[in-house]
């Protein structure tokens, strides 16, 4: 059975490395593959106490989000350098596009271009789903509650979270780039208490890929679903309408906002939790209107 350890990031092996052969004539990727498959069949693997399995979150899933990240959305990082490098943090970032690509994007970028492993909290419904509540789990996220967010501040984790949930993610077309309410700021008192710096961080490029113009509320009320699209392809299109636009992505993370100057009883007090989710709300937006502008035509030539 795998052992519980701190997560850590797989380091990502480069071009020349793939090229290369072993003393025994092997290309690297190909034994790579096989003790891949040897260690899961085997057990010789880790996952930490929330089941965060990194080398099947690098080897496969990440893999196969990496053409996406790189040649279809040509995702642009800028602020890098306001990332820790080691210590705990709660990066916060809107959230768009209909369906949560944003989420996996921002995974791709703090894990390749930073180096950190980003611990998402995920909304009820995602856990509500057998095979998506697994996987979510193996690739290091959990569900957006209290006790998690504290443990894993409290750990040194990065955690990320979208204090927009469903109505930022499911917001029409007509309201891109227009944050909605931020709850109530459950996320500003973890950070807190756990004395963690709070990363803001703005995407921009993912309300184009899925331009949500209608809702058909009687069939997301069958499929329990918080709303059903339609887009300019879904459903008109069948399965080819789900193929998300290829436009232009920024993700840029701006100065964290510290926290540990407060007392970490300030945690349970409203009026402070408030102002700051306010103050984090109003430097995301601000940094969305700057990227926006950097960024230009949503839809610039693929080659």
């Amino acid at each position: 059975m795998a052992n519980a350890q701190p997560a850590k990031v797989i380091p990502i092996t480069s071009a020349r490395e793939d090229r290369a052969r072993n003393d025994d004539g092997v290309p690297d990727r190909l034994a790579e593959a096989l003790a891949y498959l040897r260690r899961r069949i085997t057990g010789e693997y880790d996952v930490d106490e929330f089941g965060y399995d990194p080398e099947l979150t690098d080897k496969v899933l990440l893999e196969l989000l990496r053409p996406l990240y790189r040649h279809w959305f040509r995702v642009e990082t800028t602020g890098l350098e306001h990332v820790p490098a080691d210590t705990g943090a709660l990066v916060v970032a809107n959230h768009s596009g209909t369906v949560p690509v944003d989420a996996l994007m921002l995974q791709v970028a703090l894990h390749d271009e930073a180096g950190r492993a980003v611990r998402l909290l995920g909304a009820d419904l995602v856990y509500q789903l057998p095979f998506l509540s697994h996987l979510s789990r193996k690739t290091g996220h959990t569900l957006a509650c209290r006790e998690d967010a504290d443990r894993l501040l409290r750990k040194g984790e990065l955690v990320g979270v979208f204090p927009e949930g469903f109505k930022g993610v499911g917001k029409p077309f007509s309201e891109r780039y227009k944050l909605q309410r931020f709850g109530r700021g459950g996320f500003v008192a973890s950070a807190i208490r756990a004395g963690a710096p709070i990363l803001p961080c703005a995407i921009v490029g993912a309300e184009e890929i899925y331009p949500k113009l209608g809702d058909v509320k009687v069939l997301a009320r069958m499929l329990g679903l918080p709303y059903f699209p339609i887009t300019p392809l879904f459903p008109w299109l069948g399965p080819l309408g789900l193929i998300p636009l290829p436009s232009k992505w920024i993700i840029g993370f701006g100065e964290p906002i510290r926290t540990d100057e407060y007392d970490p009883a300030e945690a349970e007090d409203p009026m402070v939790v408030l102002n700051l989710t306010d103050h984090v709300r109003e430097t995301i937006q601000q940094q969305l209107t700057e990227l926006r502008l950097r960024r230009g035509h949503a839809f610039p030539p693929l080659f």
